[in-house]
């Protein structure tokens, strides 16, 4: 099993670019199922969730193939709709799936999916909107059995904002008869981008980035031609080691607009964040100051970026209390970073943390895919060396970040237990 070794201290100087983003090219992926013909998809990131859609899309009868960072993905001869739980089970994203299945071929089976144990993500939002569609939908053994003539446009309320949920709808009333309203729809920006997308295919959907998205079914779509939105989290993640050990750390290809307000954050805890377009600069905080942080919905500060930024607050001055409004299980990292010498304390949906002089290195297990990049970030700045074991989480949303750390200065080296 892979884990990376970090010598912490060294300073990050350089050019580092923005791969496009996973939560964005899942969504895309799936969208290839509403109709034949040969989708390009480009800026894909190489990564393993992306490799487990790929993989689920070619198990039901469609064709890929890739090059460099392009895909094309053909669902002309999908004839399996089915999505099983071998593999379903790694990826809570596969049941993007649905909607399209449902919407072009009246019928599917999924499994209940699977993903990072980071608390409770359940798809009643999903099953609920498209039953308002007209779509017939059973439990049994583990799977959710869908079955509809055509779907129906509708209004559907969800219970709270929901992204992949919002999504799912989105791409089964493209081709529903009628007028679909989405009302407190999730607003992220692999919510437009998906929008995007769909319009290239003739779709007709309106008002994404809003909390009300209307999309106005059509009888038939085309293939699409689409490059990916850039990842906001990893360009988060980023922004976050350039505030921790930045002495002048450009990020490039990244939408800054899209981390108002962590970046608003940084600033507050002291680093120096220079936009220049597409480009950012950052200059780490030298004597960073506490914060408090609550995560929420897009535009507020992300959940996804919630651990990363403990990484900092842990040396900050004085005391800062993170409070986790999204996922309850949220605090997982803690008890490894704490190994690490940060003093944190957990107490239901908020963390505690008091800033320390310095952090430790040693061996750290990640637990899920952000607090792979929390434990990664706070190697970066420990003394000594720290091992971040079980990185496999990281892979699954970060593509080859060691090599890009190292190529701003960062010594971390990719290696294989015994």
């Amino acid at each position: 099993m892979d884990a990376l070794r970090i010598r912490g201290g060294a300073p990050l100087s350089g050019n580092i670019k923005v791969s496009g983003s996973k939560n964005a090219a899942l969504p895309a992926l799936a969208a290839s199922l509403l109709c034949e013909g040969t989708h390009e998809l480009s800026r894909v990131p190489d990564l393993a969730d992306v490799k487990t859609l790929l993989g689920l899309l070619q198990s039901m009868g469609a064709t890929s193939s890739r090059e460099k960072d392009s895909v094309r993905i053909d669902a002309t001869k999908v004839d399996k709709l089915e999505a099983p739980y071998d593999l379903v089970r790694t990826m809570r994203a596969s049941i993007l799936v649905l909607g399209p299945l449902v919407a072009r071929f009246g019928r599917a089976k999924v499994s209940l999916p699977g993903g990072c144990a980071i608390g409770a993500r359940p798809i009643d939002q999903h099953l609920k909107g498209l039953e308002r569609l007209g779509a017939r939908i059973t439990l049994e053994h583990g799977y959710v059995l869908a079955e509809c003539g055509r779907l129906r446009g509708a209004e559907v309320l969800f219970d709270m904002p929901t992204v992949t949920g919002t999504e799912n709808l989105m791409l089964a009333a493209t081709l529903a008869e009628g007028t679909t309203v989405l009302r407190n729809a999730a607003r992220e920006p692999e919510i437009t981008d998906l929008a995007d997308l769909l319009a290239t295919m003739g779709a007709r959907v309106e008002g994404a980035g809003s909390d009300t998205i209307t999309i106005h079914g059509v009888n038939k779509l085309k293939p699409y031609k689409h490059r990916v939105v850039a990842d906001r989290i990893e360009y988060g993640t980023f922004l976050v080691a350039g505030a921790m050990a930045g002495e002048r750390l450009v990020i490039e290809d990244g939408v800054p607009e899209h981390q108002t307000a962590l970046t608003d954050k940084l600033r507050d805890i002291g680093a120096r964040v220079e936009l220049d377009g597409t480009r950012v600069t950052v200059h780490r905080a030298t004597k960073p100051k506490a914060i408090d942080v609550v995560t929420a919905p897009y535009p507020g500060f992300p959940t996804d970026m919630q651990a990363q930024l403990m990484a900092l607050l842990a040396v900050a001055d004085g005391a800062s209390v993170i409070t986790e409004t999204i996922f309850e299980n949220r605090f997982m990292h803690v008890p490894e970073l704490s190994r690490m010498g940060a003093q944190v304390r957990v107490d239901g949906g908020k963390a505690f943390v008091q800033g320390t002089a310095k952090l430790s290195g040693t061996t750290v297990m990640a637990t899920d895919l952000r607090a792979s990049a929390c434990l990664v970030l706070a190697g970066l700045i420990a003394s000594g060396e720290t091992t971040v074991r079980r990185i496999y989480h990281l892979d699954r949303g970060y593509e080859q970040l060691e090599r890009k750390l190292m190529s701003v200065g960062a010594r971390i080296e990719r290696f294989v237990e015994a």
